[in-house]
């Protein structure tokens, strides 16, 4: 009987020889191998990039408002109060009167509230109506506070507050001079030139709706509202003097409720959605939060589920690879049947590849998105508004890069069983 060849080393060095066979194989196919690996990488950037903008855009949200109870407007639904009221997104259905937030204001369990009037723009912008409670409790992130990169809140009557992107975007400095249009459209027709107000104070940047906002006093948007009736002024009607009565709110479209107990706030919640003076509604922001997930969700499945087809396609351009090449070293995998290597040494030098491979590709493509996001960061929130912390990678991103390991070294089964099936008398002839 032939004894088989002695070439091969023992059991215990094995694993280094395969590795080391491996790992010179795809230098010597170093053009391939380069652009295989360009392409899974690429394909992983892309793939953990979409799982971190979709985390982050998650958490921004969330971070939009902070140690707010209750939100109050009038009836509609919970996502849409949450949008229009904190995002700044749609319309209002209904505004709540003066003396409805008066009366919750002065509830007994009710620690402070902030109104908003809404319903004016700037360029594009929102100008909120508000008091000084707004800046005193208004809360984002992990509780913080707002804070002003330059100036002071409004104390007089045409004054207003710049968010820190509106500041940012139109060039705006202290002092500078505005008008505020009628309506939330980009362009209207419809503006208070009469009465322009001037810049006093300007946010520092909060990576919220906040830095995209002009905040006015109460008592502002009733005066720029004099001798208006139904969004068009009055001919003839101009106004000089400002008398207490004019000056006074009327209505507000929404506003934020902090309690002295979280124990009342279904109590609370409660009394406001029964309650008779005017249809109104209350919610807790974070359940409204997680009804506008539900309704985006499958968006985001459908992203994730394309970022997983692309990395698919990249794994299935290193396989076309791999058997591509694979009848040309059918006389190399021959050569180490004859020189002791059994099959599942075959097998395991080629998965050993595909391990490599893939290895690095989800390396290199980790490292592409970190430093892709990085020199993006300025750019996105400042034309998105989304602050993307870059933080290490989460527990479900790390799942994602183990699934594409196993998918990657799988993917090496396929050429490594045909590369066994060849037999070495197949592999040392010589074909006319």
């Amino acid at each position: 009987m032939m004894k088989r060849s002695t070439f091969w080393p023992s059991s215990s060095s094995q694993s280094l020889m395969l590795l080391g066979l491996a790992w010179r194989s795809l230098l010597n196919r170093r053009t391939s191998v380069l652009l295989t690996l360009l392409a899974i990488s690429l394909s992983v950037l892309l793939l953990l990039g979409v799982e971190k903008v979709r985390v982050e855009a998650r958490t921004s949200f969330a971070n939009t408002i902070s140690g707010t109870d209750l939100v109050v407007g009038a009836r509609s639904g919970q996502v849409q109060l949450l949008l229009y009221s904190v995002f700044r997104m749609g319309n209002a259905t209904n505004n709540i009167s003066w003396e409805s937030y008066q009366k919750i204001a002065g509830h007994r369990q009710v620690a402070w509230t902030v109104p908003i009037a809404l319903g004016d723009s700037h360029r594009g912008y929102s100008v909120i109506g508000t008091n000084q409670d707004y800046f005193r409790f208004y809360r984002y992130g992990r509780k913080q506070p707002l804070t002003f990169a330059e100036g002071k809140s409004f104390t007089q009557l045409h004054d207003v507050v710049l968010g820190s992107r509106v500041a940012r975007e139109l060039g705006y400095q202290l002092g500078d001079k505005i008008v505020v249009a009628h309506g939330m459209g980009s362009t209207s027709f419809a503006k208070h030139d009469d009465q322009p107000f001037t810049v006093t104070g300007i946010l520092s940047p909060t990576g919220t709706p906040v830095d995209q906002s002009l905040h006015v006093s109460l008592e502002a948007i009733e005066a720029i509202h004099v001798g208006w009736e139904s969004g068009v002024k009055l001919p003839g009607k101009t106004v000089t003097e400002f008398t207490p009565e004019q000056l006074q709110p009327t209505q507000v479209t929404a506003f934020l409720v902090g309690l002295k107990s979280k124990v009342a706030t279904f109590q609370l919640q409660r009394a406001i959605n029964n309650y008779r003076g005017e249809p109104l509604l209350a919610i807790l922001p974070g359940v409204a939060l997680q009804q506008l997930w539900q309704l985006i969700g499958v968006a985001e499945q459908a992203l994730l589920a394309i970022s997983a087809l692309v990395v698919l396609t990249g794994l299935l351009g290193m396989l076309t690879v791999l058997l591509s090449t694979l009848n040309e070293r059918r006389r190399e995998m021959a050569i180490l049947r004859s020189v002791g290597a059994r099959p599942w040494h075959i097998l395991a030098l080629l998965m050993l590849e595909t391990m490599l491979i893939t290895l690095v590709a989800c390396i290199l493509g980790t490292v592409l998105m970190y430093a892709g996001l990085y020199l993006a960061q300025p750019l996105i929130q400042q034309q998105l508004g989304l602050k993307i912390a870059l933080g290490a990678l989460t527990g479900w991103q790390l799942q994602l890069l183990g699934m594409v390991m196993l998918a990657g070294t799988l993917s090496g089964l396929i050429p490594a069983w045909q590369a066994c099936r060849h037999a070495l008398a197949d592999g040392l002839s010589v074909k006319l």
